[in-house]
């Protein structure tokens, strides 16, 4: 079952790639799809952007839908417990501080 979303996951991934490369960008000079004002139906300037959208939209619902279901399968099985729930951890004693050590610093002859 897992198998079979995860390569689900991957054809929605590249349609959703592809779909949206084909969309104009806000200048309309990047994107790829065209569409003259003189042809009628489905797929004129408008249309196109329309249909492109709404496939966009499908295409990126069904992959976080896929990608909430997987995470789901993955978590079934495991312990439920919380960090939270543990009993505490006591910190071990610490032992007396010693004398503080004198600091050393680089030897330097004495002068004669």
């Amino acid at each position: 079952m897992q198998t079979l979303l995860v390569v689900a996951e991957l054809v929605i991934a590249v349609a959703l790639i592809f779909f949206v490369l084909l969309q104009r960008s806000e200048g309309g000079a990047l994107g790829m799809g065209g569409g003259s004002s003189s042809m009628g139906g489905l797929f004129t300037a408008r249309g196109a952007a329309d249909t492109l959208t709404r496939t966009t939209s499908i295409l990126a619902f069904l992959f976080f839908g896929i990608c909430i279901v997987l995470n789901i399968l993955a978590l079934k099985g495991r312990d439920q417990t919380s960090i939270l729930d543990s009993a505490p951890v006591s910190a071990p004693a610490k032992p007396a501080p010693a004398a503080p050590a004198l600091p050393v610093g680089p030897s330097v002859p004495k002068p004669q």
